[in-house]
């Protein structure tokens, strides 16, 4: 690894396996950390290993050793344990499924060779193949426990990843259309990168199906092997020319386990047509999410484009104050960004009112709407004298958390310590 300070770090956190790469800013692209020292094992299976005698933790290939020959104690459910709130017993200890995960990104970060990682990493990305509320909440929490602040990372999940993995290519790439099968076992999905012209340009992922591939390939004999792969081909072949149809593609990504160029071979032929370029790789994700965090951070050469994810918040939040004198509009809450990211705090002076008013606007809607919370309880002052901390913090796609403490006004009128809390769908 050449690079030691300023680090773009993504990590693809699996099912299965996880893999880590940084931004190499002289090759000026993602390069993988391999999992073992001069080999191109790039994938570490997404396992930890309590080991009693030493009283820590390993990861990936070392789990796997110490948990068989060891003796030591394997969790080798870490991606469903993080998609959960309950704590886990291991061994005599009680970890939460957020200590567990920082304690396996930690091992992971430990693969690039550096001292203090975390001074010297400008942003980490990580990504998963979905981001619910427990899930975020828990990278989150494990992000902080490693000493990450919150500018220094950020969550994708596997489409967002992919979005920024392809337009951190050469634009040949992807100036038309791009398809995207992705592989698990015996069923593959097709996605379909499609771009709507205008000013930003909204680039959204299209599901266009799926189907399931017959043809085992365990068998022993060859030719029920050799018969096995024809059937496998046969299927993929027809799936293939009814999700391309007489669309144009600049390109075609396959991902997954399940692929295998060696029955793919009428297949390939075919994905090949038309000058299509055709990659097949397990890297993808990792470096897609290395690519965003470039991008978003340093590049910002693709504010002209908007991914359309469905985890965006589509609606606008502000309220109408007085700042510096003037009447304005206070924004609070920008749409176009994803529900994770969308958090706003401000303090704000009450004057002639007991209430407070959101304003409201939702993509693609015409007007406004106002919303209003009540503050119950509200201790009985001088006009302007109400000084309120506001803080407002999406948990889902569509449900915001708002939270308004009373700060008092200086000695004359302290803090009652009052609270109010609402949860709205705007």
């Amino acid at each position: 690894m050449n690079e030691i300070r300023d680090l773009i770090i993504g990590i693809d956190f699996g099912k299965e396996y996880s893999q880590i790469c940084y931004y190499d800013r002289k090759g000026d692209e993602p390069r993988s950390v391999s999992m073992k020292v001069g080999s191109e094992q790039f994938e570490a299976p997404t396992l930890l290993c309590h080991r009693g005698e030493h009283k820590d933790y390993c990861v990936g290939l070392e789990a796997e050793y110490f948990a068989r020959d060891r003796g030591g104690i394997l969790i080798d459910s870490l991606y469903d344990l993080c998609r959960k709130e309950e704590a886990v017993q291991v061994g005599t200890e009680t970890k939460q499924p957020w200590e567990l995960l920082a304690v396996f990104l930690k091992g992971m970060l430990k693969f690039l060779g550096v001292m203090d990682v975390v001074k010297n990493t400008k942003c980490l990305v990580i990504t998963a193949q979905e981001l619910d509320q427990v899930q975020v909440s828990n990278f989150q929490r494990a992000c902080q426990a490693l000493g990450f602040l919150e500018d220094k990372y950020l969550l994708l999940d596997y489409g967002e990843s992919f979005f920024y993995y392809i337009m951190t290519q050469k634009r040949e790439t992807w100036n038309r259309s791009v398809g995207w099968y992705d592989f698990n076992g015996d069923r593959v999905q097709f996605r379909k990168l499609v771009m709507q012209g205008g000013s930003p340009v909204l680039v959204q992922l299209e599901d266009l199906g799926e189907c399931s591939l017959t043809g085992l390939l365990t068998e022993e004999a060859e030719a029920s092997r050799e018969k096995a792969a024809l059937h496998r081909d046969s299927d993929f072949l027809a799936f293939i020319q009814k999700t391309l149809g007489t669309d144009l593609y600049s390109s075609i990504q396959i991902t997954g386990k399940g692929f295998d160029p060696k029955w793919a071979k009428q297949s390939v032929r075919l994905l090949c047509q038309q000058r299509r370029k055709v990659y097949f790789g397990n890297n993808l994700f990792a470096k897609g999410a290395c690519g965003a965090g470039k991008e978003k951070i340093e590049d910002r050469n693709l504010k002209g484009y908007r991914y359309l994810s469905p985890s965006l918040v589509l609606t606008d939040v502000g309220m109408e104050m007085r700042v510096m004198g003037s009447p304005t509009y206070y924004p609070l809450i920008h749409a176009g960004v994803n529900w994770y990211e969308c958090k706003a705090c401000c303090e704000l002076i009450l004057d002639d009112t007991k209430e407070l008013v959101f304003v409201v606007s939702t993509m693609g809607q015409e007007g406004k709407k106002r919303i209003s919370m009540g503050l119950p309880g509200l201790p009985v002052r001088p006009n302007k004298t109400t000084r309120l901390s506001l803080e407002l913090q999406y948990i889902s796609k569509d449900l915001c958390r708002i939270t308004v403490k009373d700060l008092g006004f200086g000695e004359m009128y302290p803090s009652s310590g009052k609270v109010w809390k609402d949860s709205v769908k705007w």
